[in-house]
């Protein structure tokens, strides 16, 4: 494996660890009191700072920056912005800004999508970033969505399968004199269409967020590597055992990568408490529980700061001078 997914997996088999954007404490209990009382709605994130941010953890020597898409804000069902840029013009922006990181999406919901311009500008990020570039994809889970897209929720499933097949269909490069040949778009080599830039290496990487409605044979057999969140260490063994067997039995194992929310508390020794999709812990708790999720063969955590209370720049120092040397991101 030579790309960007590459680059998240170190030699000798250590987690790497990433960042989940926006890099914010907007969930965290004083930022909540303070945007409730300025009428700012909830979960929409503070990005004036965003740039300086992301250039920050790329120095800082964080293995990789993920985006989420969030087409929609529905702050009745959900609350919650994500990013709040589109996914790929924010990327374009990442490219420009930072020099070390890989940048990824966590993730595109593809049946949203016309797979033609998400191959377009999959494989554009991938050429203006140098290769470093990760897709990832999802199914979708807001239902509301779904007829504004003029696309049906029932049928999520289907549409991922189509629609991550004209990808890698659309990112070969076909023989001297023909087009690409997209068979679910009627388009055949003969017409001699063609999507530009070809990503560097044949394809981009894909890895999945969720199932997005498959089961685990077919994600094993048609993407790089599986984007869940482990929940608890129980859970995520069972996840990664099930995922390793799939892989294994076509004989290529594929990496396993965690997201995680994360409160960092100031006191080191706070120990460590259930909040939602992760932990409020001191830096000691943190670095064991990373320790067992290494030990059981995630290949790459991502955290997300947005639960705490602290200066996010205060934070970020901290996990790469305590945390990071323990799990160092390979050289490029």
């Amino acid at each position: 494996m030579s790309n960007a997914l590459a680059r998240l997996l170190h030699p000798d088999g250590t987690l790497t660890l990433g960042l989940e954007l926006p890099l914010d404490n907007d969930w965290g209990p004083t930022r909540l009191l303070r945007d409730h009382s300025a009428g700012h709605p909830r979960g929409v994130p503070d990005l004036d700072s965003h740039t300086e941010r992301a250039q920050l953890a790329d120095r800082l020597g964080f293995a990789a920056l993920w985006v989420r898409d969030v087409p929609l804000f529905d702050p009745v069902d959900f609350g919650d912005a994500g990013t709040v840029f589109e996914t790929f013009t924010h990327l374009g922006h990442l490219a420009a800004v930072t020099e070390r990181a890989v940048l990824g999406t966590a993730a595109v919901v593809l049946p949203l999508r016309k797979p033609l311009l998400v191959a377009k500008a999959a494989a554009t990020v991938d050429y203006l970033s140098g290769g470093r570039f990760v897709l990832g994809l999802a199914g979708g889970d807001r239902p509301v969505e779904y007829p504004l897209f003029r696309e049906d929720f029932e049928q999520r499933a289907a549409t991922f399968r189509e629609n991550l097949a004209i990808l890698r269909q659309a990112w070969a490069v076909p023989a001297a004199g023909s087009g690409i040949t997209v068979p679910a778009l009627g388009l055949k080599a003969e017409r001699k269409l063609n999507v530009l830039p070809k990503p560097g290496g044949g394809s981009v990487p894909v890895v999945v967020a969720g199932r997005a409605g498959q089961d685990l044979d077919w994600l094993a057999a048609h993407v790089d590597g599986w984007f869940n969140y482990p929940r608890d260490l129980q859970v995520a063994a069972k996840h990664l055992a099930d995922w390793g067997a799939h892989t294994k039995a076509l004989g290529n194992p594929k990496p396993y990568l965690a997201p995680m929310l994360l409160d960092l508390t100031e006191d080191p020794s706070t120990p460590r408490s259930p909040i939602r999709l992760g932990l409020r812990t001191g830096r000691k708790a943190l670095l064991e529980h990373i320790h067992a999720l290494n030990d059981l063969g995630v290949a790459h955590l991502t955290l997300n700061l947005r639960p705490g209370d602290r200066p996010v720049e205060e934070v970020l120092h901290e996990l790469a001078e305590e945390v990071l040397p323990h799990f160092p991101t390979p050289q490029a």
